[in-house]
């Protein structure tokens, strides 16, 4: 068994190249990388305002809001979700999420697969690219 604790997780900050105030924190606790079989967990932290960028995701994600409020917006549609809201996206579908509320928001986003292509309109800072994947870049993890 494999257990995470969201609070213990080591959050790597990261923002877009040209938006060096839009800050995510992010850790991928579930994936290939840390044994997983046939599921990916992805973990973010958004304040308000900020935003984890419009992208596609090679497989279909659970987004599940654990505290604060967020804006969803998967292709032309916007919804808001507070603690406890879940949304679905279809895979290679454009998607944001937006923190919305006061605080900060804490989302996971599980997916029915453990290698997982994101592919971002913006290059993410440190990573140098608009492609990230599972795990994350070894530079990232260091």
């Amino acid at each position: 068994m494999h257990v995470v604790q969201t609070q213990q997780l080591d959050l790597l900050p990261a923002h877009h190249r040209d938006d060096a105030t839009n800050v995510v924190r992010a850790a991928w606790p579930l994936s290939r990388g840390t044994g997983s079989r046939s599921t990916a967990a992805v973990y973010f932290e958004l304040e308000r305002g900020k935003r984890l960028g419009r992208h596609t995701d090679s497989a279909e994600e659970v987004l599940v809001v654990l505290t604060g409020e967020v804006d969803v917006v998967v292709g032309n549609e916007r919804r808001r979700l507070s603690a406890g809201g879940i949304a679905i996206v279809p895979a290679e579908v454009p998607h944001d999420v937006v923190g919305a509320g006061f605080g900060t928001a804490r989302v996971t986003g599980v997916f029915p697969s453990n290698t997982i292509v994101s592919v971002f309109d913006d290059e993410w800072v440190p990573y140098g690219t608009r492609v990230l994947g599972t795990p994350p870049p070894a530079e990232a993890r260091a």
